[in-house]
């Protein structure tokens, strides 16, 4: 399996564009406008939130995410619940009431992929995800919104010694069931529909900022919780991240990947 929106789990010296943050506002931001110049008004202050927040990350939000980010905000608003992905628990290891890892197998499916390369891991995610909402919402063949599905996870790649992240990251979102047989095709050509064949993964939860430095710790964490590390890539690993707007802290996952 090869995979954060603006960023899908919070930043790092700031706060970072995410679907949590996004439907915090959804309700109370878009009340106060007239009936009939709600939708405009409502696009047109929810770009201005994006961009504030982006603004400290060095990261552009163009206009014509005004669209995608007021669709994503109403579809998600209580009448499209998200899909999570699906995968079977083969086990899991507890520690004084704490989760230390989980081994979980994933089914093959289909994923919706763009790899970008921008100076920081937070550039990377924030643009690749904006192209994503724009697939989910309006550029596919199916003409339709897809809709959201949990978690949106990142492919990174560390040096050997995983002190590093390497520039090429890639944002995957999982095509909801719908649309697994025959997936919509993408109009952006930097978007690819890939089928990720069945895979084991092992797992651990953390909270918080994912950034460079606090993904390296993860990454570390999880490799020292585990038995036997080396079944596992050990140049390649997910970040998982999910969204709960009642939750204080944002909820992510490290997954590494069982060699085949």
């Amino acid at each position: 399996m090869d995979p954060g929106g603006c960023r899908l789990n919070g930043g790092g010296g700031g706060d970072m564009i995410t679907l949590e943050d996004l439907e915090s506002v959804s309700e109370e931001q878009l009340s106060d406008s007239p009936e009939e110049e709600e939708e405009e008004e409502d696009q047109g202050r929810l770009l201005q939130y994006w961009r504030d927040v982006a603004r400290g990350h060095q990261v552009e939000v163009p206009t014509d995410m005004a669209e995608p980010i007021h669709q994503i905000t109403t579809n998600n608003d209580g009448a499209h619940p998200r899909e999570q992905v699906p995968h079977t628990l083969i086990t899991r290891k507890e520690k004084c009431g704490e989760v230390v890892f989980e081994k979980r197998h994933y089914e093959k499916a289909h994923w919706a992929c763009i790899t970008v390369h921008e100076d920081t891991y937070e550039q990377s995610i924030c643009y690749g995800f904006m192209k994503i909402m724009r697939y989910i919402c309006q550029q596919n063949s199916a003409g339709s919104y897809l809709g959201m599905t949990i978690p949106i996870v990142t492919v990174v790649r560390t040096d050997e010694m995983h002190s590093t992240l390497s520039r090429a990251v890639t944002v995957a979102y999982y095509l909801p069931t719908q649309h697994q047989s025959d997936p919509p095709r993408p109009y952006d050509p930097e978007i690819v529909i890939e089928q990720w064949p069945a895979t084991t993964v092992y797992t651990r939860p953390f909270t918080g900022a994912t950034n460079e430095l606090t993904i390296i710790h993860e990454i570390n964490s999880l490799a020292e919780s585990l038995d036997r590390p080396a079944i596992c890539v050990n140049d390649s690993f997910i970040v998982a991240g999910y969204t709960n707007p009642a939750a204080a802290h944002r909820q992510n996952e490290i997954w590494f990947l069982e060699r085949p």
